[in-house]
């Protein structure tokens, strides 16, 4: 029962945290992990059960999406499914070991991500432009990255969109969320099929994380922005601290 409303309380924050800032899986991942699920099976339920939300708000942003500087939608969409499905299969043909001692460096760079992500983009965009095809590489590893973990990864796509000189931050948040869709939808799908969820964990977050969702889009409009930015990285730097020392202490 504590197990219970460990998951319920976590999917519901997961949800809000996806709504108001994103890094919703810094969450939802630990929760599965301390209700006993080892953390490949963790990882890849967290995927399927934040996925729902992902969903709703890719079909909220229909009507905002295009292409991202002078690289066209329909690439990103292809070389972003692409690495989906390779970071998906590589999470399950790895021994699980290699997840687990990974895990603590994932949520740092997607701490990172959250916290910097943004400034990095802009200090490296004043001192380069990327090509296009250097650009959709980059997309492919981070739609892998997706795949295999995802935290922070649209705010990590923003950062290399940045590089090929998209700068509007409102008009990307359409090709964004679309983007990080693409790669969970791909996950989702292999992850389903192979068996790798644990569904009793799962059905309890899906329906915390939605009611989740539906809050934190609602508390987001009174709640000043830097406030769910810094309550956030706060958040996730306390959970990546807490993994490095279940790793290494």
């Amino acid at each position: 029962m504590d197990s219970l409303w460990l998951l319920a309380g976590a999917g519901f924050m997961a949800g809000a945290m996806n709504a108001l800032a994103g890094g919703g899986s810094f969450v939802s991942l630990p929760a599965l992990i301390a209700a006993g699920v080892p953390p490949v099976l963790a990882n890849t339920s967290s995927t399927v059960a934040l996925y729902p939300g992902s969903m709703a708000s890719a079909w909220a942003y229909r009507d905002n999406l295009s292409g991202v500087a002078e690289v066209p939608l329909r690439p990103l969409l292809i070389v972003t499914v692409l690495g989906g499905i390779a970071g998906a299969l590589l999470l399950l043909t790895l021994p699980s070991r290699s997840f687990d001692a990974a895990l603590p460096w994932l949520l740092l760079m997607a701490t990172f991500a959250l916290g910097f992500g943004r400034r990095i983009g802009e200090w490296v965009r004043t001192r380069c432009r990327l090509p296009r095809a250097v650009v959709l590489c980059l997309q492919f590893c981070l739609g892998a990255y997706g795949g295999y973990f995802g935290g922070a990864v649209g705010i990590m796509m923003v950062a290399v969109w940045g590089l090929l000189g998209a700068h509007d931050l409102k008009r990307m948040s359409g090709p964004r969320v679309l983007m990080v869709t693409a790669a969970n939808t791909m996950a989702v799908l292999i992850f389903i099929a192979a068996g790798a969820v644990d569904w009793p964990a799962t059905a309890v977050m899906l329906v915390t994380a939605s009611l989740g969702g539906y809050a934190g889009a609602l508390v987001g409009r009174r709640i000043p922005g830097p406030v769910v930015r810094y309550g956030t990285l706060a958040l996730t730097i306390a959970i990546t601290v807490a993994f490095f020392v279940r790793a290494y202490g």
